[in-house]
């Protein structure tokens, strides 16, 4: 009860009302003091929990559009009681592939279900110059990672996001594109069916959020915010990138990184499966896809 006291306070905070350095250890300026030099490594931070269907479609993107310009190391969160993600991870585990590492990382189903707490693990811990925190349904494509690193090459503000990303249509839980065997990965080209729109973000939200590796590794994720540090017993809504954006006191830099693209879909791994209240859920964002797709 207090956790969740303090989550809607915090929420009503990270509105803008209270600068977070009254609370939080806070970067005192929004950009870094000198000019960066062109990234040699980002590592990119998932999660992935009842997901595999999604998960298989960023791992395989990986494999095909490999960064050139700098390595990738991409870290995987995820729980070893969700076979069907174990087995997915360990297909891909065992691929070498040029300028990628592979760093898959095992949490229990209660830390895996907090997004911040995976994402404080990663920022305390990376080596690399950019960090990139988003979402096991964002795919990468073929020039996603050079104009990354075209954009990020001597790039000041701390936490930059690509402004426009293309998404798909509502998919339902049984549609075709989901529902194939992906144990020995995915052809990519099964996507080319889909409706793609493209979509026009304002703000670093939770899936696009690119962090300078200086200010990830100083200040964490939400480190020193005791709400979103507790492991919970079922997938929250997350809104710690809100308050992330808060701590770091900037909506981020939009900048023009190519061929990101969203697999959307109506089942959320957070809904409990065949209940009503998830049918609810469902049903509620079918509607809104359908009001806002006009």
């Amino acid at each position: 009860m207090v956790d969740a006291s303090s989550e809607f306070l915090l929420r009503f905070a990270a509105s803008g009302y209270l600068p977070a350095r009254w609370f939080y250890h806070a970067p005192p300026k929004s950009f870094l003091q000198t000019k960066p030099k062109p990234p040699e490594m980002v590592e990119i931070v998932a999660h992935c929990w009842q997901y595999s269907h999604l998960f298989v479609f960023q791992l395989q993107s990986l494999v095909n559009y490999p960064p050139t310009e700098f390595k990738v190391v991409f870290t995987g969160f995820y729980c070893e009681d969700d076979r069907k993600t174990v087995e997915l991870i360990e297909h891909y585990r065992q691929m070498q592939i040029a300028n990628v590492e592979w760093n898959f990382t095992p949490l229990s189903k209660e830390q895996l279900l907090r997004r911040a707490i995976g994402r404080n693990k990663a920022a305390k811990a990376t080596q690399a110059d950019w960090i990139w925190f988003t979402d096991c349904d964002v795919i990468f494509g073929p020039d996603t990672f050079p104009s990354l690193f075209e954009q990020l090459s001597g790039e000041r503000s701390i936490l930059v996001f690509p402004k426009k990303v293309s998404r798909t249509a509502l998919l339902c839980k049984n549609d075709s594109i989901l529902n194939k065997d992906c144990d020995d990965g995915v052809d990519l080209s099964v996507l080319e069916t889909c409706k793609f729109k493209m979509h026009t973000f304002e703000k670093a939200t939770g899936a696009v959020q690119i962090v300078a590796g200086d200010v990830a590794r100083k200040y964490g994720y939400c480190e020193g915010v005791r709400c979103y540090q507790q492991p919970q017993e079922r997938w929250v809504k997350t809104y710690e990138d809100r308050a992330f954006r808060w701590i770091l006191g900037t909506h981020g830099k939009p900048l023009k990184i190519k061929e990101v693209s969203v697999i959307r879909h109506e089942e959320k791994g957070r809904y409990k499966k065949n209940t009503f209240g998830a049918k609810l859920r469902t049903a509620n964002r079918r509607m809104k896809d359908r009001l806002f797709s006009r």
